[in-house]
């Protein structure tokens, strides 16, 4: 014959509450606890789950509102004025810095739009950089006849991160009077990044 145990509360030799059960809501542990599951138990879960798994966060997205000039065939850092979402304001200055606490692998990813007087931009090339250093060049468009009028070039990266380090967008465009593109539209140039689970 099973036993049926039947209690509102379980305290700790504290005096708090580690179970507990009110208006059909069940609390586990008191604050502070560390809720260990054992190596070879599972956890099966039949109903909905909130807050529980990993999150991408850090995360940011930020665009351009308006074209900025720049030096012809040399290194410019991309400046993005408008955040559409930056979950830990860890995005300032047109750079994203790793909080507190979020070491990791992060993904990056950048969209330019390229721009030259009368059409005359030869190339355009996007390089993420890291604490203030050239790290990658992940993409660059190029023609030796200056067409390539206004293009877009889209470049992504993952980075291994600590505490403290920051990321940002660098663009080189070859053509008279050089513009990185800005604007709402299909005209934005932008740059966004979050941190990944279980990497």
């Amino acid at each position: 014959m099973a036993s049926i145990i039947k209690v509102q509360d379980v305290q700790n030799s504290s005096g708090d509450n580690i179970i507990n059960e009110s208006s059909n809501t069940i609390t586990i542990g008191a604050s502070g606890d560390n809720i260990i599951i054992p190596s070879g138990a599972t956890i099966t879960n039949n109903g909905t789950s909130v807050g529980l798994g990993g999150e991408n966060t850090p995360s940011f997205f930020a665009y351009k509102s308006s074209n900025q000039s720049i030096s012809e065939a040399s290194w410019v850092k991309a400046t993005f004025d408008i955040e559409d979402f930056d979950t830990d304001s860890a995005f300032a200055s047109s750079r994203f810095t790793v909080p507190s606490d979020k070491a990791g692998k992060y993904y990056f990813q950048s969209s330019i739009r390229g721009t030259a007087d009368s059409g005359t931009m030869e190339y355009i090339i996007i390089r993420f950089y890291k604490n203030g250093s050239g790290l990658y060049t992940p993409n660059q468009l190029q023609t030796a006849l200056n067409q390539l009028g206004n293009s877009h070039i889209f470049a992504a990266v993952i980075l291994d991160l600590s505490v403290g380090d920051y990321v940002e967008t660098y663009v080189q465009i070859g053509g008279n009077n050089p513009n990185i593109g800005g604007g709402a539209t299909s005209g934005a140039s932008f740059f966004g990044g979050y941190k990944l689970i279980g990497a």
